[in-house]
């Protein structure tokens, strides 16, 4: 029976669903596929050593894929052409995760969709396609609100000798206090903005800390002020949130929906499931 196959993938990881014609699905898990971050060759080599499908076996007619990365026609193609290959199958489709967390979370109504995970994005969502969307700059110059937005803090406030004495003792207890190894991770390894986002979980830790509750609220203001509050749609239709960052930290999304009169929409940690009601309806 024939199977579409649907991929979520960040930098980090990629979430695949092998939805059935009888929609019975299953679940693997693999590195991440961006285009920006991957060559050729680390995607088929990731796919042939993780990925637990057998191509020949599945008669998998049609595979969607969402990832970080794939920015325009050209990535879009790079990634398809590997997916082709590999599976050995026609109809793939590769979009980016933006439109991934659009359908997810609006399926086909109108609104606002954000990313808030290891990176972040934003877009106004007219219930078919993305009508407007801020550029993303990626970890290094944007991401504002994101894990890595989050983890760069931790590290500047723990550096900077701004944390007290308490957070600057969690933080050597958790990491220690090795400057050289974190640059070396920072700028001379691969997957750096995976790497900073994982000092997020530090400020988890540390809710209720005033010093950590600055840095969770001026990150999603900075994400608010640049993205959210620039869209005129943002005063008329639900904003909704996909990502392990949102999902985290969704008390302060609320706080601050009140603050400004929004609508808050739904809030997932991760897009697959949103993903999946959505294609199975065309099922």
């Amino acid at each position: 029976m024939p199977s579409i196959l649907i991929a979520d993938s960040g930098s980090s990881k990629t979430d695949w669903c092998l939805i059935e014609k009888g929609k019975k699905t299953r679940h693997f898990n693999t590195g991440g596929l961006n285009p920006f971050i991957r060559t050729e060759k680390d995607c088929f080599e990731l796919l042939e050593k993780d990925l637990k499908i057998k191509p020949a076996k599945e008669n998998i007619e049609r595979i969607v894929f969402y990832g970080s990365g794939v920015k325009d026609k050209k990535k879009a193609a790079f990634i398809e052409k590997i997916l082709k290959k590999h599976f050995g199958v026609k109809d793939v489709e590769a979009h980016s995760d933006m439109l991934g967390a659009a359908r997810a979370t609006c399926s086909h109504e109108k609104g606002l969709a954000c990313i808030l995970g290891t990176g972040s994005n934003s877009a106004y969502y007219n219930g078919k396609k993305i009508m407007s969307q801020n550029p993303s700059l990626g970890y290094i110059i944007g991401d504002e609100g994101s894990g890595t937005y989050l983890g760069k803090k931790v590290l500047q406030y723990f550096f900077y000798n701004t944390f007290d004495e308490d957070l600057k003792a969690a933080f050597r207890n958790k990491y220690g206090d090795d400057l050289s190894e974190i640059l070396q991770k920072v700028y001379q390894e691969p997957i750096a903005n995976s790497y900073l986002a994982s000092f997020t979980e530090f400020l988890i830790e540390q809710r209720g800390h005033f010093m950590v509750e600055n840095i969770i609220e001026d990150a999603f203001l900075d994400f608010y002020q640049r993205h959210i509050l620039k869209y005129r749609e943002s005063w008329k239709y639900p904003i909704h949130f996909v990502g392990s960052v949102a999902y985290e930290f969704r008390d302060v999304i609320h706080s601050l929906h009140d603050q400004y009169g929004l609508e808050t929409g739904v809030i997932l940690k991760s897009p697959k499931d949103g993903l999946l009601r959505f294609h199975t309806d065309e099922l």
